[in-house]
């Protein structure tokens, strides 16, 4: 598995190839190629390459994907026996980018290297489901004499009914 940590935003961020990550607003427009440099480690293989605090000559190449705005958050102030009191929401701005590659020391890893042990359980799978038939299948339960008959015994009834009335006298 390759994947790298970054720092965007004063935040770090574990990113892989391949995937699409929301971070705070970058400059760039949609579909533009970026290039992010602070890389804090880079592991590929086994191999774990640590910066300090940065690594030199390894970035990772991104693709704008859309700006968009994150979910609203609501403020809410309050001073108790005051009267005073203050709601305000706020809609933090975010870049959708897709991670094309991870660059190290000249080398490039990118999604196709990173997705070959998946495409091996795909293949593996059936293409195709069998076609069904045309006739619709139709779970019938056989008539018999046990269910045609709709009359229950009263026969407990009756006897609870007798058992009663001599009870009372």
């Amino acid at each position: 598995m390759t994947y790298a940590i970054i720092e965007t935003g004063g935040k770090q961020l574990l990113v892989e190839p391949g995937r699409f990550y929301d971070v705070d607003r970058l400059k760039g427009d949609p579909d533009e190629k970026i290039s992010l440099d602070k890389v804090l480690l880079v592991a590929h293989d086994g191999e774990v390459s640590i910066g300090q605090p940065f690594l030199e000559n390894a970035t990772v190449g991104a693709t704008v994907l859309q700006h968009l705005r994150g979910r609203k958050v609501i403020v809410y102030k309050m001073q108790p026996k005051k009267k005073t009191r203050k709601k305000r929401g706020h809609r933090q701005e975010l870049t959708r980018f897709m991670v094309d590659s991870i660059q190290l020391n000249g080398s490039v890893f990118t999604a196709d290297e990173a997705t070959v042990g998946n495409e091996q359980v795909v293949d593996s799978m059936p293409a195709a489901v069998e076609e069904e038939s045309s006739e619709p299948v139709v779970d019938s339960i056989p008539e018999t004499a046990e269910n045609e008959s709709s009359e229950a015994p009263d026969i407990e009834v009756e006897a609870a009914a007798t058992e009663s009335e001599g009870v009372e006298s």
